[in-house]
């Protein structure tokens, strides 16, 4: 069991009466089953997923702390609950510092020990570089990860007073560090210096436009299958499905958004998600809301289905494909349950990959995918 006393500090109950419905939540609704931290915390320990609240934004320039994650919640508890197995828990919301730097310390500390403890996190948001706290949750328990962004901004402008403009910088180059590997996905140009791409390049980071992740969706479920945490920023979603999203009219359409999500859920490395960027006063009829909402609903869904995904050292649950392409010899192995594929590197460990990387294997080319992670050994 445990000692989960030590996290209730920096926590404030979840309120009923920003999220409660008069007549109450239906059989079967997820605000019927989910173990709530109201009076006390609920049992952490019988949870598999832990739902926890930052409202801090002034990392964005706004001096209050946000409702928007009682706003998510009132959504998402209204959804129906598909995944009995996967147990669910909601302790609140992280207590708002005397500084900026005491809400990152606090949401880093009871991350952290959930991480710790094997639970996964979903984290609403909050202004992006809560992200930053995110990250520290694996830096105090020593863990070196492979963190994936979801964004139309590149958000390394040091020049910006804003911290939610800059914090990928510190986040990125910070010593020691403990990030082995970073992905920006669905960028949107006209908002990026070429240079920035360049300098993320020289650094063996993968950068995806918009254009490419929405014409290769698939391709996106490897990258985040071999990541450890990620971070969604709602900017990268269509002002459409995203009202909230005031920076671009363009971006990930509302299904797209969901499946990355689901992604993330698939993956057994994935151990927190955080949604940052929402704003209620730039929302309409809680569109946003529901759009975040329907997100951590197919994040659920992605865990439920990764958990019937075989685990590597179970030969018996994939087909191996010896395959030489250049002078390397290598092997491929694509689940029997699910369909994805692995790629051997040349020191026998697996990575995440798409079927194109077969089919490029065994076209005698090398697929960009082998030799990025062949660059970053």
């Amino acid at each position: 069991m445990g000692d989960w006393q030590s996290i209730i500090d920096f926590l404030n109950p979840v309120n009923r009466h920003h999220i409660s419905h008069d007549e109450g939540y239906k059989e079967g609704q997820i605000g019927n089953i989910i173990d709530i931290y109201e009076e006390g915390l609920p049992d952490v320990d019988q949870a598999d997923i832990v739902l926890i609240g930052c409202g801090e934004e002034r990392g964005s320039g706004s001096s209050r702390q946000s409702l928007a994650p009682d706003v998510i919640r009132s959504q998402f508890y209204d959804l129906y609950y598909w995944h009995k197995e996967i147990r669910l828990a909601d302790i609140g919301n992280i207590k708002c510092g005397a500084g900026l730097q005491d809400t990152y310390a606090a949401l880093r500390t009871v991350a952290g020990e959930l991480i710790n403890a094997g639970k996964t996190v979903v984290i609403l948001g909050g202004s992006h570089d809560l992200t930053l706290a995110q990250s520290d949750a694996y830096k105090i328990n020593n863990r070196v990860i492979e963190v994936s962004v979801i964004d139309a901004l590149i958000d390394i402008h040091v020049e910006n007073p804003q911290r939610a403009r800059s914090f990928l910088m510190e986040m990125l180059t910070a010593e020691p560090n403990y990030i082995r590997h970073y992905n920006h996905i669905a960028f949107q140009s006209y908002f990026v210096n070429p240079h920035m791409l360049e300098t993320m390049d020289k650094l063996r980071f993968d950068c995806y436009r918009l254009g490419v992740v929405k014409e290769n969706m698939e391709d996106m479920e490897p990258v985040l299958r071999n990541s450890h945490m990620a971070s969604f920023d709602i900017s990268a979603i269509e002002r459409s499905a995203a009202p909230s999203n005031y920076l671009s009219p363009n971006g990930l359409n509302g299904e797209q958004a969901c499946l990355l999500t689901r992604f993330a859920g698939m993956s057994h490395n994935i151990s927190s998600l955080g949604i940052y960027g929402y704003s209620l006063e730039n929302d309409t009829q809680q569109l946003t809301a529901k759009q975040i909402a329907q997100m951590v609903w197919y994040f659920v869904d992605g865990r439920w289905q990764g958990r019937h995904e075989a685990r590597l050292a179970e030969k018996d649950s994939f087909f191996e494909f010896n395959t030489v392409f250049g002078e390397v010899d290598t092997v491929f192995l694509k689940s029997k349950k699910t369909g994805r594929w692995w790629m051997q590197l040349p020191d026998k460990t697996y990575i995440a990959c798409s079927y194109q990387d077969y089919i490029q294997a065994s076209s005698n080319e090398i697929p960009e995918r082998w030799l990025r992670a062949q660059e970053r050994s």
